[in-house]
């Protein structure tokens, strides 16, 4: 039975005007999209910019979204690309599962991937889900090389975020190894990855609205077309707004004007996001959610 089920939302990691992680506000966030629907968190995923924090500030963002976790009984994967990283979830038993990615830049051939990958899961204390995002590793992996590593004892899953719906993507939905779950990762295109039958999604869009993507995905999971395919629609050009710019920027400084964190600032090489990207995200979300 697959275990990683339902929304997963990958957390921002918000910003006081001194620069300082605002673990207060994270905390409150955490807990928001927690009881709006999300069946688990992620941390240190790529829109909490983890490369811009500290190994202290990564710490304190694992301590407060593990406690969320814990305060709500949900499930908490964690951002770990390396032995040590992985090694260090040991010790954190809201941990339950860690997040992958395929090895970026160098494009090491399918072979070098699962040769990688089954080298972190065999240093894993917590099951690996591989996080495929060939747009950003410059990595394409076939749905032979994901079964390959669907057939690893310690992997029990994929963030899936090919960049949309092609053949290996049918191929690899239309057999799915037991067992193994299929997040879907692209946004804008999850509702037709849930329809083929993914088991869920991280969305970094779902910070706002999420009560609507929880309901997207466990449409999906219930075959309700009728509710699912307009619901899909709709998110999606809430999502397309979302992500107009460099994630988290968008998502951020959307969140920052509902006054959910203090700042919409964003660490280098990232640049905060433009005032018409924020304002389109803001109309697409009031077509959404109209008042009243």
């Amino acid at each position: 039975m697959t275990t990683f089920t339902g929304l997963y939302v990958p957390m921002v990691t918000p910003f006081d005007a001194a620069g300082a992680v605002a673990l207060d506000a994270l905390a409150a966030l955490a807990r928001e999209v927690l009881d709006g629907g999300a069946a688990g968190l992620v941390a240190l995923g790529t829109t909490g910019e983890p490369a811009a924090l500290s190994p202290a500030e990564r710490a304190a963002v694992l301590d407060v979204l593990g406690g969320a976790c814990h305060e709500r009984g949900a499930g908490l994967l964690a951002g770990a690309n390396d032995r040590d990283a992985l090694r260090s979830l040991a010790g954190r038993p809201a941990v339950t599962g860690a997040l992958t990615l395929v090895p970026p830049f160098l494009r090491p051939g399918e072979d070098g991937v699962v040769a990688h990958l089954a080298a972190l899961a065999a240093a894993s204390p917590v099951p690996m889900l591989v996080y495929h995002v060939p747009h950003r590793t410059g990595q394409p992996l076939s749905a032979a090389a994901l079964r390959r590593l669907a057939a690893l004892p310690a992997v029990a899953g994929v963030k899936y975020a090919a960049g949309g719906i092609d053949a290996a993507t049918v191929d690899l939905m239309a057999d799915l190894p037991p067992g193994f779950a299929v997040l879907g990762g692209d946004d804008t295109f999850v509702a037709p990855l849930l329809a083929l039958g993914a088991h869920g999604a991280i969305l970094a869009s779902a910070h706002v609205a999420t009560a609507e993507y929880a309901g997207l995905v466990a449409a999906w999971r219930a075959g309700d077309v009728h509710r699912a395919r307009p619901l899909g629609h709709r998110l999606a050009r809430l999502s397309s707004a979302l992500f107009a710019e460099p994630n988290p920027t968008v998502i951020k400084g959307l969140l920052y004007a509902q006054g959910r964190i203090p700042t919409p600032a964003v660490r280098l090489p990232l640049l905060p996001a433009s005032r018409p990207s924020v304002a389109a995200a803001e109309a697409a979300l009031a077509e959404l959610l109209p008042v009243g």
